[in-house]
C-alpha cells in the first residue's frame, strides 16, 4: 500500500461492538446441537495467510462476517440448539454481542490442538446434554441452512458425517458418541485430514455420511476464485452484507495490484 492509499484507506469493515451484560447459558432444551467453531475477528490472529495482499483488518472484516453469515444460518434450522465456541476465549466482547444478537450458547475451545479442541467438545456435549452433536467451521460461505439441517439429519441413521473441503481437509464433523481416535495423530491444516479421518471411522466400524464438497477461504486464491463464483449466474447465495466485503476486497487488490 503506498503512502497515498494510506490517506485514502476506506474505513474499517468492523462495526461497534456494543457492551453486554454476561448472561447465564440457557440449559439444553433440545437432543440436538450445532456447535460452530470461531476465532474472535482479531486483526493478525484471523485468516493471518491472507496478510499479504490483504491487510490484518481486511482478513479479521472477512472472518467476522462469514461467523455471522454462519450463525444465521443455523438459526434457520430447526430442533437444535446453537452454540458458539470461541477462541481465544468464548467471552471476547465479539462473541457476547453474537450470544446476544442470535441468542446462541457460548462454549469455550479447550486442547493443546484442534483435534483435541473437538474432541472434548464432543465428550462434553454428548455425555453431559446432547445425543448428535455437529462442529462447523466458519470460512465456507458456501454453507446453507439445508446443509445444516442434513448435517444433523443423516445422525440419525448414521455414526459421523463429514463435510469435506476442496483442499483435503473437512469444515464439518459430527458424531452420536464421542470417538476421540478419530481427532489422534492427525496432520492439521494439511491436505491428508479428511482422508485420514475417513480411514479412522472405516477402520473403527463406523458408518459415514458424506456433505458436499465446498470451497474453504484459507488463501488469497480462494478468495479470488470465490469472488469470481460470484459474478456467475446462479452463485453461491450469501448474505449481502459478506458480498460487498468480497466485492470490496476486489476493488482494493485490484488498486494495490
Amino acid at each position: 500500500m503506498t503512502r497515498s492509499d494510506k490517506k485514502r484507506r476506506p474505513p474499517s469493515f468492523h462495526a461497534p461492538t456494543p457492551s453486554f451484560r454476561h448472561r447465564r447459558s440457557p440449559a439444553p432444551s433440545v437432543s440436538k446441537a450445532i456447535v460452530v467453531y470461531a476465532k474472535a475477528p482479531i486483526e493478525g490472529y484471523v485468516k493471518t495467510r491472507l496478510c499479504p495482499p490483504l491487510t490484518g483488518d481486511e482478513a479479521a472484516s472477512l472472518h467476522g462476517s462469514l461467523v455471522m453469515d454462519l450463525l444465521e444460518c443455523c438459526q434457520v434450522v430447526k430442533g437444535c440448539d446453537r452454540i458458539l465456541a470461541g477462541a481465544p476465549t468464548g467471552q471476547h466482547p465479539f462473541f457476547k454481542a453474537m450470544e446476544t444478537r442470535f441468542q446462541v450458547k457460548l462454549w469455550e475451545q479447550s486442547g493443546e490442538d484442534l483435534g483435541a479442541r473437538m474432541a472434548k467438545t464432543f465428550q462434553d456435549g454428548l455425555r453431559s446434554a446432547y445425543q448428535a452433536l455437529v462442529i462447523v467451521g466458519t470460512d465456507i460461505p458456501g454453507i446453507s441452512p439445508q446443509l445444516l439441517t442434513q448435517a444433523v439429519s443423516v445422525l440419525q441413521n448414521h455414526d459421523v458425517v463429514l463435510g469435506p473441503t476442496l483442499d483435503g481437509g473437512y469444515y464439518l464433523i459430527g458424531l452420536r458418541k464421542p470417538v476421540p481416535e478419530l481427532f489422534q495423530h492427525i496432520p492439521w491444516s494439511t491436505s491428508q485430514v479428511c482422508a485420514l479421518t475417513e480411514q479412522k471411522v472405516k477402520a473403527l466400524g463406523l458408518s459415514l455420511a458424506r456433505l458436499p464438497t465446498l470451497r474453504d477461504i484459507d488463501t488469497i486464491e480462494d478468495v479470488q476464485a470465490f469472488i469470481q463464483e460470484l459474478k456467475r449466474p446462479g452463485s453461491t447465495p450469501i448474505s449481502q452484507r459478506t458480498k460487498n466485503v468480497f466485492m470490496e476486497l476486489e476493488k482494493r487488490l485490484k488498486a494495490r495490484a
